[in-house]
């Protein structure tokens, strides 16, 4: 894909639980496969980030979604139309990895050794940076 003048906006949920974060492993042979990423995907024209949300979290890890908070950062995507949204979410049940390879709950420090899609490496600099008071 090749950047155009229109963004195409996806939610990505920054779900946290007892200070761990909630992170999907890309499947091999889509865009930054085998890389790590905050679940989420494409915001369907007319959607609201809650309804994106919900409906991404539900597709990909069968959660149900509570609330969303803030949007922390958001940013485009390397060598693609997408920009992403990073927006505070609280879940309720137990994620099911149903469009990842892998899922995990990771620390800050765990984050930082990652190997992390692009856009979710430069989030995870942003948390770094706030945690050290930066």
């Amino acid at each position: 894909m090749t950047p155009t003048d229109t963004p195409i906006p996806v939610v990505a949920a920054v779900i946290r639980r007892d200070g761990r974060y909630l992170l999907g492993r890309r499947p091999i042979g889509k865009q930054h496969g085998g890389l790590w990423e905050f679940p989420g995907g494409k915001i369907d024209a007319g959607e609201t980030l809650l309804e994106a949300t919900a409906r991404e979290l539900e597709e990909e890890l069968a959660l149900e979604v509570a609330e969303i908070g803030a949007t922390l950062f958001s940013a485009g995507d390397d060598n693609s139309d997408f920009v992403i949204h990073f927006v505070e979410a609280i879940a309720v049940g137990e994620p099911e990895a149903l469009e990842h390879s892998h899922l995990g709950w990771f620390t800050p420090s765990e984050l930082r050794g990652m190997a992390l899609a692009p856009s979710d490496a430069r989030f995870v600099q942003l948390l770094m940076d706030a945690a050290k008071g930066g």
